[in-house]
């Protein structure tokens, strides 16, 4: 029961700044980027929510916005790097692991058909995309992509997801300071749309495949 407390309180972005700070909070980075089980992490509004903290409250992470942007950029390129370590090392035995509570073998399927179509831009779209930013390195690593191409990507998606985010929550709150009064509803807001879009592609690609088997399936047409 208490380690179903403490995953609880893993998805909560308040919980992990107030009771864990910075360290928890680039632990929680790291392994949303690049472990099997990371996924279920909020990344996305954990991230906004230290630029806005970092503005409102500067005592309880105890750093300025670059230094902490340069340590979550640090922990996202780390994590990815480990996932595409992960990925290389266990390979196509990935794909034969059987689905469990947390585990689903659709989550490595929809990220391998986004890689299929975006290749090495899926470690710079995947970012902002739940369940494909963490699998995202993981394929990569699997399939083998050069370890240059891979960097580059990691290292370019890093740095736009950090620091968009960051900046932004950072901005809102030294301009708006009362908006730390709605934490609650900026977080749902961030659940909804990260879900809405994760959805839109999943339907997006699974009506791309099924379009593509129908192409294959269809009889030659006989020439008289």
């Amino acid at each position: 029961m208490q380690v179903w407390e403490f995953l609880k309180e893993l998805t909560n972005p308040e919980s992990i700044i107030h009771h864990g700070g910075l360290f928890l909070l680039l632990l929680v980075i790291f392994a949303e980027n690049g472990f099997v089980f990371g996924f279920f992490l909020p990344g996305d509004s954990l991230i906004f929510l230290s630029g806005l903290i970092c503005a409102t409250k500067p005592d309880l992470l105890n750093t300025d916005i670059t230094p902490l942007t340069l340590l979550m950029f640090g922990a996202a390129v780390g994590g990815s790097l480990f996932g595409y370590v992960f990925g290389r090392r266990v390979g196509p035995r990935l794909f034969e692991r059987k689905d469990s509570i947390i585990f689903k073998r659709k989550y490595l399927d929809l990220t391998q058909t986004f890689y299929a179509k975006h290749g090495g831009k899926t470690l710079v779209l995947g970012r902002f995309l739940p369940i494909i930013r963490t699998f995202a390195p993981i394929i990569a690593g699997v399939i083998r992509v050069p370890v240059p191409t891979f960097m580059f990507f990691n290292v370019l998606g890093g740095a736009l997801w950090i620091t968009s985010l960051s900046l932004i929550g950072y901005y809102l709150g030294t301009q708006f300071p009362a908006i730390e009064h709605y934490v609650g509803y900026i977080i749902i807001g961030f659940i909804g749309i990260t879900t809405m879009l994760l959805v839109r592609t999943y339907w997006k690609q699974r009506k791309e495949s099924k379009l593509r088997k129908g192409q294959e399936e269809e009889p030659p047409i006989l020439m008289p």
